[in-house]
């Protein structure tokens, strides 16, 4: 067996997953109940049934494999840098797919030792299904993906993705501030899975978060790195998949000029 043949058979499983908890999301629009997990936070139906579609078609291939579901059930995740691992957010958008906004997705990845081998990101109502396999590209709906390659903040869409709620004095808002001043455009679309997914594609040209979750950008860092962007933590290191807050951009030049405009980096003391 070829090292690319593995890959290819989980990335056929992370597309099959992710068209699969497409379709309940798709299926439960307009007859959902809405709870909240926290203030602000929203869980749906489906949600729950779009991680269990997920699940299933995972685990009837690899059930050796260890899971982690933004809505799996509580308790402690056990894995070690040698095990394979799914990460799976089943509706990146709730509070989108909840008002009936159409910016949601299903992102599937699967990762070893922190690093994301395979990724699918896919968008239900546009029919988009982004993907992106380490070392050989990325492709949306079977066409290459290619970063945007803009280097100056003036001539920029950037995005920013915000936690379910923010404080007046919150850096979130400290780093809109002054990314706004000098950016062509910022947007908050309220999918970080989306957003990364938009850099890859060049529609976006940065993207960054301070507070944010594995399952939320595993499959995006994967895509925006195989587009040829760059991904850093969001202090400027080494981006880690466990403690994900990031800044994201199509080139060293562009991510450079974000970085300086950045607010100074002080890490939350709620990191996942």
């Amino acid at each position: 067996m070829s090292d690319k043949e593995p890959l290819d058979d989980w990335l056929e499983t992370c597309q099959a997953a992710a068209l699969a908890g497409g379709r309940e999301l798709l299926a439960w629009r307009g007859h959902f109940q809405t709870r909240e997990k926290a203030p602000t936070d929203l869980v749906t139906d489906a949600d729950l049934a779009a991680q269990s579609a997920v699940r299933e078609v995972i685990a009837a291939r690899y059930p050796e494999h260890a899971f982690i579901g933004e809505e799996q059930p509580a308790g402690k995740r056990e894995f070690s840098d040698d095990d394979l691992v799914w990460i799976v957010d089943p509706l990146d958008g709730t509070t989108n797919y909840v008002h009936g906004y159409p910016c949601y997705a299903v992102s599937v990845a699967l990762a070893k030792a922190g690093k994301p081998l395979v990724g699918v990101i896919y968008d239900p109502v546009a029919e988009e299904c982004f993907v992106a396999v380490a070392g050989h590209g990325a492709w949306c709906n079977g066409e290459p993906l290619q970063i945007s390659g803009a280097t100056m903040l003036a001539q920029s869409l950037v995005a920013i993705s915000l936690p379910p709620r923010v404080q007046r004095d919150s850096p979130d808002l400290l780093d809109f501030i002054e990314v706004v001043q000098v950016c062509q455009g910022v947007r908050r679309t309220g999918s970080a899975a989306l957003n990364l997914a938009y850099v890859a594609r060049g529609c976006l040209d940065a993207v960054w978060a301070n507070l944010i979750n594995p399952w939320d950008v595993a499959a995006g860092v994967l895509l925006v790195r195989e587009a040829g962007g760059v991904v850093t933590a969001r202090d400027g290191g080494q981006f880690d998949l466990w403690h994900p807050p990031f800044v994201a951009a199509s080139g060293p030049e562009l991510h450079d000029a974000l970085m300086r405009v950045l607010t100074p980096y002080p890490r939350p003391s709620n990191d996942p």
